[in-house]
């Protein structure tokens, strides 16, 4: 098993996921990080149809085409909407309670496994990563090998869709002018751990990404970024793809 994955014992949103599947309620899935007070992932939005997602992740649902890899796919919302729309999906994610679950729910290809671990392998025309998705590269320091690992997965004219969010507006001053040590690591790198009941997750590192930061190295290693949706509180949707294939 890869380290990146989990077991059930250590797995407080897959333990959270599991029981809102079953029970239709769970108790509050808190999430934890260093840098910010303490907060709540409300279970209920990892259930959602599509006429209940926010605009961004409608767009990219839309713009979804070929053989689709949902990456992070959680509760599988949004492979189950895709198979809906008559796609072929791969719904893959690190918990083995969330891919139990999204096998009960009725998505047809549900693999446990880590985006960026090369034991996992396939070719895809679409890679979906949703809900704050650029979280799975981690860290900038990352965007070599998450680029490497598209490369791998994408079929020719393949396309990544993500979305993220610029963390900035918390760190923004009363002048919109951004206050941060530019000496210390990127603001969008957070460090997150999620308790549910007495069960707490070991830390994991998370990505918020500017568009302008995930275009440029997007284009140090080998993709194009473009912008195709902005959200209403500085989230937005991006379309990756490989320069090679920039004008397909």
């Amino acid at each position: 098993m890869n380290k990146k994955q989990l077991l059930p014992e250590t797995d407080p949103m897959g333990q959270a996921i599991r029981d809102y599947f079953e029970k239709g309620r769970c108790a509050r899935l808190k999430v934890l990080s260093p840098q910010f007070d303490e907060d709540e992932m409300p279970v209920t939005t990892l259930f959602r149809t599509e006429t209940d997602m926010p605009s961004t992740e409608r767009t990219a649902l839309s713009l979804c085409r070929g053989r689709v890899l949902d990456a992070g796919a959680g509760a599988g919302c949004h492979s189950l909407a895709l198979q809906e729309r008559g796609l072929e999906v791969t719904a893959i994610d690190i918990s083995p309670l969330s891919t139990e679950v999204m096998r009960r729910r009725g998505i047809k290809d549900v693999q446990q496994a880590d985006l960026l671990d090369d034991a996992f392998v396939g070719t895809y025309d679409t890679v979906l990563m949703l809900m704050n998705g650029s979280g799975l590269i981690g860290q900038l320091k990352n965007m070599p090998l998450f680029c490497r690992r598209m490369k791998q997965l994408l079929a020719p004219g393949g396309q990544i869709l993500m979305d993220s969010t610029d963390l900035r507006y918390i760190y923004e001053d009363e002048d919109g002018i951004l206050d941060v040590d530019l000496n210390a690591s990127y603001y969008g790198e957070v460090d997150f751990r999620m308790q549910y009941r007495q069960v707490k997750g070991d830390m994991f590192p998370w990505l918020y990404v500017d568009f302008d930061t995930l275009s440029y190295h997007a284009q140090a290693n080998g993709f194009r970024a473009e912008l195709i949706e902005k959200g209403p509180h500085y989230d937005y949707l991006a379309r990756l793809v490989p320069a090679r294939s920039a004008d397909e």
